[in-house]
């Protein structure tokens, strides 16, 4: 195991499994993936070792709930829940970065309550939850300042408008520490 090369690109690879209906095919996730991370990977974000994964769980808001419940004490339905790893290099993330899980369902009515595609919110939800796993959070209104501006940074460079403009700062999703 060791840190990347400054010379080398970054990358993860993403473990992709679907278990709720509805989802767009699993080619088109996998895409949606693929941009998002690498989005990320034009933001400053912290080292990532060799090898670094990610485990993307597409399902439903009666399994999401459940594991709301489960792992947060809050029995309902959230649009996505990170599950960060141990880091196992200090000062270094990965290799096995973490667990995300979406629900559709959630995700499509924000879409549509916002007004925006279904695919630009999953994408920004995606970095949001990448974003988790790399040690950002927005419990703290300085948290929120220094996640919400990267989010708006690399949603910026895939061409999709700032979430976060004209919000309060609730944003709805969360991460498991």
């Amino acid at each position: 195991m060791s840190l990347r090369e400054a010379s080398e690109e970054p990358s993860v690879d993403a473990d992709i499994r679907v278990s709720g209906r509805g989802w767009p095919a699993q080619r088109t996730l996998r895409a949606l993936v693929e941009r998002a991370l690498e989005a990320c990977f034009e933001a400053p974000i912290p080292p990532l070792a060799d090898g670094a994964e990610v485990s993307i769980l597409f399902t439903d808001d009666a399994e999401i709930r459940a594991l709301n419940r489960e792992y947060r004490g809050k029995d309902a339905p959230t649009n996505v829940l990170s599950f960060p790893a141990p880091a196992r290099i200090p000062g270094c993330y990965g290799p096995a970065l973490g667990d995300i899980a979406l629900a559709r369902e959630t995700v499509a009515a924000e879409a549509s309550a916002g007004d925006l595609t279904f695919a630009d919110h999953l994408t920004h939800l995606i970095v949001h939850g990448f974003l988790h796993l790399l040690g950002y959070d927005h419990e703290t209104e300085s948290e929120a300042v220094v996640m919400e501006g990267l989010e708006t940074a690399i949603l910026a460079n895939l061409g999709i408008a700032d979430p976060y403009a004209g919000s309060d700062g609730s944003d709805g999703v969360d991460s498991i520490p």
